[in-house]
């Protein structure tokens, strides 16, 4: 139970996948002993198919079978490509108790990939001259061990070698025992500053939301704004962005989908749809719904919220796990050519990632995060989809690297 927690997030997401908390992104859990940088891979020639009534319904079966064998409440999918036409689709239900239809306008929880917003908040911070990628973190916040040796940089790209408080016993029997408590960012941090930390800054990648909550505090004290606040008014407004919030309890807006979980206290599934997402905070916290991830999708991979410079720092990956193509920037990751970020929390998870050489978008959203055979079903679904339109450029991450 403790390990799947660990990955609060994403994350890569873990990769950034997931997390669960969750990923708080969420986010994933790889390691990995990176020497070299990933390059991005080679343009190439648009090979996206047309997306007629034949691919759709294979894209439906295809998300059926997922559903099944996941055993998948609900989910909404968007895949869009220029002049390739668009699949927006939603399957299942949004309320089991209820069997309320899942809709395709609905918001959901989007867990780690809040670490998308929160990075790219720095990044704003550091074509402002207000920050910088090598500056220690010690620079901003206090108390953090081997402080004045990780740097920003190491923090984005899951480097730091601090341990993630999500993995901490103490931290999984509080939020358990009381779903709805409010955390602060520092109390977090507190679970994990109490462990030595895993290995030297940079040393090798290991998915930690830790790193986001001390990127989430540089970005309070170099604007002078919540969080929050910040995200919401100058990364989410900017990008046009309507129905994307950072919220600052468990204010949940309607309509919404209910989610599920197994991230109890007894292990069962339960309901976990108002749970108070704040230990997620700046790692995987935020909410949204399909459109604005497909329009965040491009956003984010193309950088148009950051100068030329700072976007093609993000994108510089390193190695994130055993697959030769599979990589991590800064607070995004690259899979098979893939760009972006996957998340899970308790209740649910999505994956938002673009395809450059196609401008194709995918955004899967779900009402679970129970895994099946030791994936996140996020993942699988981004798999069975990649399959069907790009089969050169498969999403896909082993079970022991993807979120949890």
């Amino acid at each position: 139970m403790r390990t799947r927690w660990r990955n609060v997030t994403v994350a890569a997401a873990a990769i950034g996948l997931v997390v669960v908390p969750l990923s708080a992104g969420a986010g994933y859990a790889r390691t990995g002993e990176p020497t070299t940088a990933v390059a991005p891979a080679a343009p190439a020639a648009d090979q996206f198919p047309q997306l007629t009534p034949a691919v759709k319904a294979r894209l439906d079966a295809a998300v059926r079978k997922v559903m099944q064998q996941a055993k998948v409440p609900g989910v909404m999918v968007s895949l869009s490509a220029p002049g390739k036409g668009e699949y927006v689709k939603a399957f299942g239900v949004a309320d089991t108790a209820t069997k309320r239809p899942m809709a395709t306008d609905l918001y959901m929880r989007i867990g780690s990939e809040t670490k998308t917003f929160t990075v790219t908040a720095l990044l704003q911070l550091v074509d402002e001259g207000k920050a910088a990628l090598d500056d220690p973190i010690g620079k901003y916040v206090s108390g953090v061990p081997n402080g004045q040796k990780i740097t920003l940089r190491e923090l984005a790209g899951m480097r730091s070698g601090l341990f993630n408080y999500s993995a901490d016993e103490a931290f999984f029997k509080a939020l358990t025992g009381d779903p709805h408590r409010q955390f602060t960012p520092r109390e977090l941090l507190a679970y994990s500053f109490g462990h030595p930390v895993n290995f030297a800054p940079g040393a090798k990648f290991e998915y930690c939301n830790t790193n986001l909550i001390l990127l989430g505090l540089v970005v309070e004290k170099q604007s002078g704004q919540p969080l929050a606040s910040y995200i919401n008014e100058k990364v989410s407004k900017p990008a046009g962005l309507k129905h994307t919030l950072f919220p600052i309890a468990a204010e949940f807006p309607g309509p919404h989908a209910h989610g599920y979980t197994n991230q109890t206290a007894s292990g069962k599934i339960e309901d976990a749809t108002d749970w108070n997402p704040s230990w997620g905070w700046a790692a995987g916290s935020m909410i949204s719904d399909l459109p604005d991830l497909r329009s965040w999708a491009k956003t984010l991979a193309t950088g148009t919220l950051l100068t030329p410079a700072t976007q093609a720092q993000r994108l510089k990956v390193s190695p994130a796990g055993p697959l030769p193509d599979t990589g991590y920037g800064l607070g995004i990751f690259n899979v098979d050519g893939w760009i972006g970020h996957n998340g899970s929390l308790p209740g649910y998870q999505s994956l938002t990632i673009y395809l450059p050489q196609s401008r194709a978008t995918l955004v899967v959203m779900l009402n679970t995060d129970v895994t099946s055979g030791g994936s996140a079903p996020s993942t699988l679904f981004g798999e069975a989809i990649t399959r069907i339109v790009t089969p050169d450029h498969v999403f896909t991450l082993p079970a022991e690297s993807a979120p949890h």
